[in-house]
Formats: structure tokens, C-alpha cells, sequence
């Protein structure tokens, strides 16, 4: 049997098997989770314009839907993301729901990109023209 050098430490080829697909698994779920969090953060911005703009935008009920669908589907990805992260890969059992878990959660994050892609198409335009009291056309940031 093959020994490894990890740092100070002596493990054979089975053992650093059986810990490197642990170890890609977690890494895998927080990488999804530090990019949903991103993601949320960005809607929530654009949440927040959205609503200080009001009625004056164009489509403003059709991204007030995309932006809320995105925001929620992003939560229920994140805390299928948590519970997927207590689950052992070891246990069979545990390996099909963590793989059911795993389309569920793609799946969450593929509609969520979706909504924001037809959020974009749509455009959040910071420079929407208002009218002041003097007739004069003003781009309010």
C-alpha cells in the first residue's frame, strides 16, 4: 500500500480517497453557498431600487415578481445548501438524499439565474428621467 505525505503526516491512498470526496463535497457546498449569498445581496440591492423608484419604472410589477421569485428561491437553495452540509457521503442512504438534495438545490439555482437573466433583459436603469417643476427634464440617480 502507497503511503502519502500530508504535512507531518503519514496516510495511505484509501484513507485520502475517502477524505478528499468528503472534503470536495463540503468545499462544493460552500462555494454554492458564498455565490447564493452574493447573488442575494445583489437582488436585495436591486430590491431596494426597485422599490425607491416605484411605479415610474417601466416594468416595475414585472421585476418586483423576478426579483421576490429570485430572493426566494435563493433562500430555499441556501437552506437546502445547510442541510445538504451535515449530510455524511459515507452512508449510502445519506448519498441519495444528498444527491436528491443536489437537484434540488441546481435546480433552485437555475430558475434563480433565470429570473435574473430576465431581470437584466429588462434593465434596472439607474437614469430614469423625472420631470421637475420648472418642465425641465432631470435623470435622478
Amino acid at each position: 500500500m502507497a503511503q502519502v505525505v500530508a504535512g507531518d503526516e503519514r496516510v495511505n491512498e484509501t484513507e485520502m480517497k475517502a477524505m478528499d470526496a468528503n472534503r470536495y463535497a463540503t468545499k462544493k457546498t460552500i462555494a454554492q453557498g458564498m455565490l447564493d449569498i452574493a447573488l442575494l445581496t445583489a437582488n436585495a440591492s436591486q430590491l431596494k431600487y426597485i422599490l425607491q423608484v416605484g411605479e415610474q419604472h417601466q416594468f416595475y410589477k414585472l421585476m418586483l415578481i423576478l426579483i421576490s421569485l429570485s430572493i426566494v428561491m435563493q433562500v430555499a437553495a441556501g437552506i437546502l445548501l445547510v442541510i445538504q452540509s451535515l449530510i455524511s457521503i459515507h452512508n449510502l442512504k445519506d448519498r441519495s438524499i444528498g444527491f436528491t438534495l443536489n437537484h434540488f438545490v441546481d435546480a433552485f439555482i437555475f430558475f434563480s439565474v433565470f429570473c435574473d437573466v430576465m431581470k437584466m433583459n429588462f434593465g434596472l436603469d439607474p437614469a430614469i428621467p423625472v420631470q421637475n417643476k420648472d418642465d425641465v427634464e432631470v435623470f435622478k440617480p
